[in-house]
């Protein structure tokens, strides 16, 4: 019997919802009133998720986020984390002003890695989407074939690589989006990378493991990107959703595009009903293992899916409050 699980950040707590081997759909709120900025899950265990929150450091929970612990930082504006699929207990956690931490035992123990404070040309990076106006570390990638290779997405200010684990960093990567707003590598191909930002490009993907950018503007009707996801056997195929600007991107009245990409050629919009959508696709999820399935989690609350590339859509029967940037959908075999 499969159970699957969906959990979002709702901007003020965490909702999930969960459907059983009937079908059948409930939805909870295990951390009401704790305003969570970020989730990860363990790419080794399923039933392991982490919190990023804002000013209670990181959570964690080992029952697919039914209960949750405290997992350090304590104090801390947690804003992004990466969770290691390379050494059992690594976990980066992004924070507000922009620095990383690093844990290698599940949360006990962390460590600031210094050197990103050294970063050349940090000194100017800033954040206009909330007081105060610091930057932060919105995304942390860390290789799928070489533990070694980090990228780090700055709101607003740069993508940058480490290739020694994190102990050096380089300057913002030529071609990346310094307005970044999602960046991931693929599941299994270190080679590629992919992001969403706004400052007129939209969208921009690397073929070396993000050492060199390509944005991709062919075909795409806006350049305001929100979100992006790659499908996990198809490394050229990707999505973003998109908005002509931040004013349009997020609120009720939000004018949304949805695209697919495949290998770097252009952009073909997709979708569940004419463009503009009327409700931002704030979180993309891909499903690990299965080719063309995707999700979508929208602005109003919304989760769509599609099982063939974003060419058709089904609504599940699920309404959250809000979609706020993260979410995870996780299959698990009882």
């Amino acid at each position: 019997m499969n159970t699957t699980f969906i959990l979002v950040t709702t901007g003020n707590s965490i909702a999930l919802a969960e459907m059983n081997g009937s079908g059948e759909w409930s939805v909870s709120a295990p951390l009401p009133d704790q305003d969570v900025r970020c989730l990860a899950g363990d790419p080794l265990d399923k039933r392991v998720i982490y919190a990023g929150t804002q000013g209670d450091g990181v959570l964690c929970s080992n029952d697919f986020g039914q209960t949750w612990q405290p997992a350090g930082l304590p104090g801390q504006v947690v804003k992004s984390l990466a969770v290691s699929r390379h050494a059992p207990g690594t976990i980066y956690a992004g924070v507000k002003p922009a620095g990383i931490h690093v844990t290698r035992d599940g949360g006990q123990t962390w460590a600031e890695l210094e050197g990103f404070q050294r970063i050349p040309g940090r000194w100017w990076w800033f954040s206009p989407a909330e007081s105060p106006y610091q930057a932060y570390v919105q995304n942390i990638a860390i290789s799928p074939t070489d533990p070694q290779v980090i990228l780090a997405g700055i709101e607003f200010g740069a993508v940058v690589r480490s290739q020694d684990g994190g102990q050096t960093w380089s300057r913002h990567r030529k071609g990346a989006l310094r307005d970044n707003h999602w960046l991931t590598f693929h599941s299994t191909n270190g080679d590629w990378v992919y992001q969403a930002g706004g400052t007129g490009g939209g969208a921009s993907f690397s073929h070396d493991g993000g050492r060199n950018w390509r944005k991709v503007k062919k075909g795409l009707a806006k350049n305001y990107g929100v979100a992006c996801a790659a499908d996990p056997l198809k490394p050229e195929v990707w999505y973003v959703s998109v908005a002509p600007g931040p004013g349009k991107a997020y609120g009720p009245q939000a004018e949304a595009y949805l695209y697919r990409s495949s290998g770097g050629a252009g952009w073909q919009p997709i979708g569940w009903g004419d463009h503009p959508l009327g409700s931002m696709p704030i979180a993309l999820v891909t499903h690990p293992e299965i080719s063309g399935q995707l999700y979508a989690g929208l602005t109003n609350g919304q989760v769509w899916f599609s099982e063939d590339y974003g060419e058709n859509w089904a609504q599940l029967p699920i309404k959250f409050s809000r979609v706020y940037r993260s979410m995870l959908v996780l299959d698990f075999k009882n």
